[in-house]
Order: structure tokens, then C-alpha cells, then sequence
């Protein structure tokens, strides 16, 4: 397993801009897919975005198209999220995650696609 540690999170008004950051250890994290997701207060974890091993190949959920954008630098081991426009509904504990695939360009949208989590980042969006 990988070991994610996820940082960047706070406080922002609506329209506001945050970069989430997920630093990786314990394994080499071009071997993995990695994903953003969220869980929202009286709310389901859901996903946000994820992207491939290479970095070529990215995917978001409907929510985020358009405003997040998501990437990595696996030289840093480091995976990043920028949020912009960012909503009251964006409120929410972001989490990390990497999934294992042999695939380069294998992107990830379910959780049961993933073998290791962060501990979790609050952002809080104020209207």
C-alpha cells in the first residue's frame, strides 16, 4: 500500500480558488491511478476526479467539470487538485486515494477501485 497524506484545505468564499495536495510515500506512485473524492456532511462519499498513471488521461464528475483540475507530478510524488469557482455545495472533506493498474492510462471512478486512502482534507466554501 501507499501511504497519502492530503494538505491545502481551508476556509474560502464562493468564487474562490483552493490547490489540494496529496503526498505520497511508501510506494512508488507512478504505479498507481489516483483519484479525488469528497463526502459532504449527511452525505455519501462521491467521486470528484481522477487520473492516470502517466497523467495523460483524466476524468471528473459532473460537479467538477470545468473548475477542478486535477494532475500529478510523479517525480514528486505528488498529486494535486485546483478548485476554482469553488461553491458553498463543495463543501466537504476531500480525500486521496491510488489504485494499483498495470495500465497507464486506466482512469478510476469507483471506490472499490482503490487500495489506499488519505486521512482526509475539510474545505469549507462560505457563501
Amino acid at each position: 500500500q501507499v501511504q497519502l497524506v492530503e494538505s491545502g484545505g481551508g476556509l474560502v468564499q464562493a468564487g474562490g480558488s483552493l490547490r489540494l495536495s496529496c503526498a505520497a510515500s511508501g510506494r512508488i506512485l507512478n504505479m498507481y491511478a489516483m483519484g479525488w473524492f469528497r463526502q459532504a456532511p449527511g452525505k455519501e462519499r462521491e467521486f470528484v476526479a481522477t487520473i492516470s498513471r502517466s497523467g495523460g488521461s483524466q476524468r471528473y464528475a459532473d460537479s467538477a467539470e470545468g473548475r477542478f483540475t486535477i494532475s500529478r507530478d510523479n517525480a514528486q510524488n505528488t498529486v494535486y487538485l485546483r478548485m476554482n469557482s469553488l461553491k458553498p455545495e463543495d463543501t466537504a472533506v476531500y480525500y486521496c486515494a491510488a489504485g494499483f493498474t498495470f495500465s497507464l492510462e486506466a482512469t478510476m471512478t469507483s471506490e472499490r477501485s482503490y487500495d489506499s486512502w488519505g486521512q482526509g482534507t475539510q474545505v469549507t466554501v462560505s457563501s
